[in-house]
């Protein structure tokens, strides 16, 4: 019985001792980061004049992945940045901000290329849906307050050429 008894307590000291150094190894998990890649170039005109609004530089999102990841975790964007998705079809979209650190604008274009509606100050993290109103088929994706800034009106246009790069 004796023996019994020494062998519980060294079993449980034991056990007290992996259970105190395995929780002092906290391994810190770090943080996703993704840098901006420039891909292309997008200018936005104005509907009525075709007067240059501005030129952004661009990533381009065409693959399911790159769609669904988007502008997921992202610390940052200059105000020359921003990212295009390009879909095969014009029907109506939806959008949201999970994983996205940063607030945005979401501007939506017709197959035309003319912008069909807005979703302006989109929230960091925001699970909401955030939808296009309408039939599009490309969506840009900017810093919040740049369609305010720039005034841009539903029928202004844009163009945008990539650039021939491995992904």
């Amino acid at each position: 019985m004796k023996n019994l008894k020494n062998y519980t307590t060294l079993f449980l000291s034991l056990l007290l001792v992996l259970s105190i150094t395995s929780c002092k190894e906290d391994k810190a998990i770090t943080p996703v980061k993704v840098d901006f890649k420039k891909e292309g170039e997008l200018t936005l005109f104005k509907g009525t004049t075709d007067t240059i609004i501005k030129v952004f530089n661009i990533e381009i999102a065409k693959t399911d992945y790159e769609i669904q990841t988007g502008l997921m975790y992202r610390d940052s964007m200059k105000d020359d940045q921003g990212m295009l998705f390009v879909f095969n079809d014009v029907q109506m979209r939806s959008f949201y901000m999970k994983n996205t650190r940063i607030p945005l604008d979401l501007i939506f274009f017709d197959h035309n290329k003319r912008i069909v509606s807005f979703q302006e100050n989109a929230k960091p993290m925001d699970e909401n849906s955030l939808p296009s109103n309408t039939p599009a088929q490309f969506v840009l994706e900017v810093n919040a307050g740049t369609a305010q800034k720039l005034l841009l009106d539903v029928g202004d246009k844009m163009d945008y050429f990539e650039y021939l790069l491995e992904k």
